[in-house]
């Protein structure tokens, strides 16, 4: 039985990447050497992991027949271009960015909600890890779905710049400080001035008015449900440095009660409720809950507006379950299923 592994970081530079060896550490995966890869502008640079530093490599000069898994960071064009040669290698791929995600022959995983569907393995040697806004809301929406059928699902975004990268994260700090001293800024990631402004979009705008992360949310939803779920999204970039939230409006087949709505979430694996009416401030928001694994919920009612509606809000951190701590549990599943990786690696 293989007690250790070796484990390649993708875009170690990036948000998501850091926080990745940051957890990796903090969980004390099994490793045996972890190699942190990044554009070849970065190469040479360093990175923590643990109490030591990592010196960051090209893709090009690694050699992934000596890596066990290889967790992606990277974004789409990465995933593109290197996904499969790594897998060719020998390698499993955890991929974070979206590129795979809808392909059939991708597992796309939440280890608390969908676990099964790593049952058969995975053909392509990937297992996608969905977008940050979509793993809360299917953690949630799954635990409801075992009081009723859920009919119809409205959700809202409150979405913070890190999911932008760190450029963005530079790019409201910079504008904050510009407004305060100057009452005008330069924006260069967003569309519009993102400092103490709201954007309604993220991603890209299509034909039809759907934004790509609107799209991406819907379609993710359904495939990591297996349902074909009505659920339409609005998302919305907020000036917040770290932290997702989500305003979620839910219709059920079935008569809905509040208390069963709070019993089901107070099981539910990764979820955490923080919702007492009598208690100002009892509510999740993005500030309480940055550097926690859990999704937090708050905020629980009936709606009033239609027949068996529920409404909720979801925050969550979203560089950590989001997108680092769900890549970094499907990991730890991987090896848990199958200590040798063989049932995961590509089919030859």
């Amino acid at each position: 039985m293989k007690n250790k592994y070796n484990i390649a970081v993708i875009g170690a530079t990036g948000n998501t990447g850091m926080k990745t060896l940051e957890i990796l550490e903090e969980r004390k995966f099994p490793t045996d050497e972890v190699i942190a890869v990044a554009s070849e502008k970065s190469a040479g640079k360093s990175v923590s992991f643990g109490d030591r530093p990592l010196r960051v490599q090209k893709i090009s000069d690694v050699d992934f027949s000596k890596i066990d898994i290889a967790i992606f960071c990277a974004g789409n064009e990465v995933s593109r271009r290197y996904a499969a040669a790594v897998t060719d290698a020998g390698c499993v791929v955890i991929d974070k960015a979206s590129y795979f995600r809808l392909d059939p022959k991708v597992p796309l995983v939440i280890p608390e909600v969908n676990p099964d569907a790593l049952k058969k393995g995975a053909p392509l040697g990937i297992i996608a890890a969905p977008n940050c806004i979509t793993v809360p809301l299917a953690m949630t929406l799954k635990a409801l779905s075992e009081l009723s059928p859920i009919r119809r699902v409205v959700v809202s975004t409150y979405q913070s710049v890190s999911g932008a990268g760190r450029g963005a994260i530079n790019e409201l700090y910079n504008q904050n400080k510009t407004v305060i001293s100057a009452g005008a800024a330069q924006s260069e990631i967003f569309p519009k001035q993102i400092a103490f402004n709201v954007i309604p979009l993220v991603g890209s705008l299509y034909g039809s008015g759907v934004s790509s992360e609107e799209d991406k949310i819907s379609c993710e939803i359904r495939k990591i449900l297996k349902s074909d779920l009505k659920i339409v999204a609005t998302c919305v970039r907020v000036p917040v440095f770290v932290g997702h939230s989500t305003s979620v409006a839910c219709e059920f087949a079935k008569p809905i009660h509040e208390e069963n709505v709070y019993d089901v979430f107070e099981n539910a694996e990764g979820v955490v409720t923080l919702d007492r009416r009598n208690e100002s401030g009892a509510f999740a928001t993005p500030l309480d809950i940055q550097g926690e694994d859990a999704v937090y919920v708050s905020r629980i009612r009936t709606d009033p507006t239609v027949k068996n509606g529920i409404l909720y809000w979801i925050c969550s951190d979203n560089l950590r379950k989001g997108a680092a701590l769900n890549s970094v549990q499907i990991a730890e599943f991987l090896i848990s299923s199958d200590p040798k990786l063989k049932k995961f690696k590509k089919s030859s």
